[in-house]
């Protein structure tokens, strides 16, 4: 907490910050002034009275954590790291929102210093910081003992009433108040205006209620401008450590503008005379912009120094710690290193070759050997642990009764699932995982979105990957879900093509920095020999030989499979070759690890001039790409249908004889073409 100021230097301070992100947007003519004019003062009383952070280490490990949920409203964010220290001079302020500024629109972790999530899209920040606070709690639960209190953090939000109305936020605030997570403290920006106009247009719900009946915590602040009823609710939702806390500060959009109260105020500049009279009735210089007091800069400045003693006070308490128990201490520093533990490699599940299995089956096999060796490793699923088979035997449930327990139980809420495991592997120290089926990635797409923006180590297991999960029908059967998921930039896609792929893949996913989605059978494969298939070298190269004609003797017919399509494609060139054909099998469980590899490796599992025939039961669009002009894709552009599951894919067109059939297609077509040229 900062040394307290006079009545006229917070009002200068709330005044420069206002006035600094009006500043912006009439400058960049474009952003959000009014949350800014309205909002300021009760993130001013937070970043400098309450807020345990330090602006030359952003990174310290126990800084409380903030989030801008309203990640429109970021020129005052900016206003808030620039003043307090960060590294985000006036100079980027000045280019907010133009090309290379460490001010972007919406705020972006990894862009500008001091911003720890990417919010923008509303409900995100909300969600994601639950996940920041469910992690705090599981680490402090942990490694503190006694008197020794090494993790000890909270996280804040700023929210507004767009973030209340999304239903990411709801699902996420249920949770969040079962588990009783008691350092998540959300300050309510309650204007009632959204975009469109007033929010009684649209949200007229009794809010308290709601979240008291989430067990929340529920405070209120009548006036926006009350630095003391603000700051003395923020001190009664610290106290309170078995609710998280939402306190709802009524305040005026566009304050102190002739916009005030408006949608007008919400999302585009105020303009040159509004501009004007609003720093006019406040009693701001209208010249020069971006004008910062010396007294504000000295003022709010000292959270340098304040941060700098918190952070000495606890490298103290942290080097005491490691004196008296340098192994915890030393498992810390590596979980928050994202350091994998030495010989968490070796030796891991044998999957008898003979002895089909469902790849959501070793997946369950391989995740039960991690969880023993990789300490930061946890997670759930959205309701659906007995069927995707990500249980961890024998290490509890994360509940509010068990917080040390590594089996998360998100409920039916896959959006929040993966907001949440997207804060948890922001905040440091886990390795975090989610899982539900392929189909409902849909659920989740926008939480899976942001994971791959902030380029965070997110795990997703998908399971029930195709339409040979057989009966439960089309509702049930992902066809297009693979094909959209690998057109997130920086998403990784993993659909292994058996037990041994899948543990490769593991392997894999826990060595990148950023998401990683499984898309794993609930039909049993057959096991591919590693004896005999490059599995453990190729699978992580994204793209592999699989099987080839007679050593050195040049393919007729590439097959480029995924998944349980694998071993169809096997099946179809042993037929092939029976009959004198020369069919070289590609394994190709992900796209992007294959683009990843050098041109010449693709080249050589691709080569040039020889026709190929993708074979994956689901959308066709994209793996034209793999196959060019000369080939052919064997997808799925349908919905699927109720029956067996055997019987679904051979109606469908996924046998050996259609794939054969297909071959010899292509194959003469091929030769038609040769011979015509």
């Amino acid at each position: 907490m900062s040394a307290p100021a006079s009545a006229e230097l917070d009002l200068r301070a709330i005044n420069t910050l206002r006035f600094l992100s009006v500043d912006m947007v009439e400058k960049a003519k474009s952003g959000h002034p009014g949350l800014p004019l309205g909002a300021a003062p009760m993130a001013y009383v937070l970043w400098d009275r309450h807020l345990r952070h330090n602006p030359h280490d952003p990174v310290w490990w126990d800084r409380d954590r903030f989030v801008l949920s309203a990640g429109h409203g970021s020129a005052l964010l900016y206003s808030l790291l620039h003043l307090t220290g960060y590294d985000l001079p006036l100079d980027d302020l000045q280019r907010f929102r133009q090309w290379g500024s460490r001010a972007p629109g919406h705020p972006e972790r990894g862009v500008t210093s001091g911003v720890e999530v990417t919010t923008g899209p509303l409900g995100q920040g909300f969600a994601m910081g639950v996940g920041l606070a469910l992690a705090e709690r599981y680490l402090a639960r942990r490694f503190n003992a006694g008197t020794d209190v090494i993790v000890d953090h909270r996280t804040y939000g700023l929210v507004s009433d767009g973030d209340l109305m999304e239903g990411l936020a709801s699902e996420a605030a249920s949770l969040a108040g079962e588990m009783r997570l008691g350092k998540l403290i959300y300050l309510y920006d309650d204007n009632h205006i959204s975009l469109e106009g007033p929010t009684d247009l649209s949200f007229t719900e009794d809010v308290a209620a709601r979240f008291a009946a989430y067990n929340w915590q529920v405070l209120r602040v009548t006036d926006g401008n009350d630095l003391a009823a603000i700051d003395a609710a923020i001190g009664e939702a610290k106290a309170d450590l078995a609710r998280p806390s939402l306190i709802i500060v009524r305040t005026h959009i566009g304050y102190g503008s002739p916009k005030q109260d408006t949608h007008e105020a919400h999302g585009e500049p105020l303009g040159p005379e509004a501009t004007r009279a609003t720093k006019l009735k406040l009693g701001w210089p209208v010249e020069p912009p971006f004008l910062v007091p010396e007294d504000v800069r000295a003022h709010l400045g000292g959270a340098v120094a304040r941060g700098a003693a918190s952070q000495a006070r606890w490298q103290g308490a942290w080097e005491t710690w490691k004196a008296q128990s340098p192994e915890r201490a030393a498992e810390l520093e590596t979980m928050m290193a994202r350091r994998l533990p030495e010989g968490w490699n070796a030796g891991w599940p044998e999957f008898p070759v003979g002895t089909p299995i469902a790849t959501r089956d070793a997946g369950a096999a391989i995740l039960n050997v991690l969880v023993r060796r990789v300490p930061g490793l946890l997670g759930g699923s959205a309701d659906l642990a007995p069927s995707t088979k990500t249980t961890l035997t024998g290490f509890g449930n994360a509940n509010r009764d068990e917080p040390d327990g590594r089996n998360l139980h998100f409920g039916v809420r896959e959006n929040a699932m993966v907001a949440m495991v997207n804060g948890m592997a922001v905040h440091g120290g886990l390795r975090p995982f989610g899982a539900t089926f392929l189909i409902f990635s849909d659920y989740a797409r926008p939480s899976l979105r942001l994971a791959a923006l902030m380029e965070v180590p997110s795990i997703i297991v998908f399971t029930h990957d195709s339409i040979g999960l057989g009966e439960d029908g089309p509702t049930h059967q992902p066809v297009e879900q693979l094909t959209s998921l690998r057109l997130i930039p920086g998403m990784l896609v993993f659909r292994p093509a058996d037990a041994n792929e899948t543990a490769a893949l593991w392997r894999t996913a826990l060595g990148r920095s950023g998401p990683v989605l499984f898309a794993l059978t609930r039909q049993k494969l057959p096991v591919l020999d590693p004896a005999k298939y490059p599995v453990a070298v190729g699978a992580p190269r994204g793209g592999y030989v699989l099987s080839d004609p007679t050593a050195g003797a040049t393919p007729e017919l590439v097959l480029i499979a995924t998944g349980s399509e694998v071993a169809l494609a096997l099946s179809a060139a042993d037929q092939l070759a029976a009959s004198g054909r020369r069919v070289r099998v590609v394994s190709m469980p992900s796209w992007e690890l294959f683009r990843e590899q050098s041109e010449a490796y693709r080249a050589g599992v691709l080569p040039a001039g020889i026709p190929r025939l993708a074979i994956e039961a689901g959308a066709s669009q994209g793996w034209w790409q793999w196959v060019g002009g000369e080939g052919d894709v064997l997808g799925l552009d349908r919905f699927g249908a109720s029956a067996p599951g055997p019987t679904v894919l051979e109606h469908l067109g996924f046998s050996v004889e259609h794939v054969v059939e297909r071959s010899r297609r292509l194959l003469d077509r091929h030769a038609n073409v040769r011979g015509g040229s």
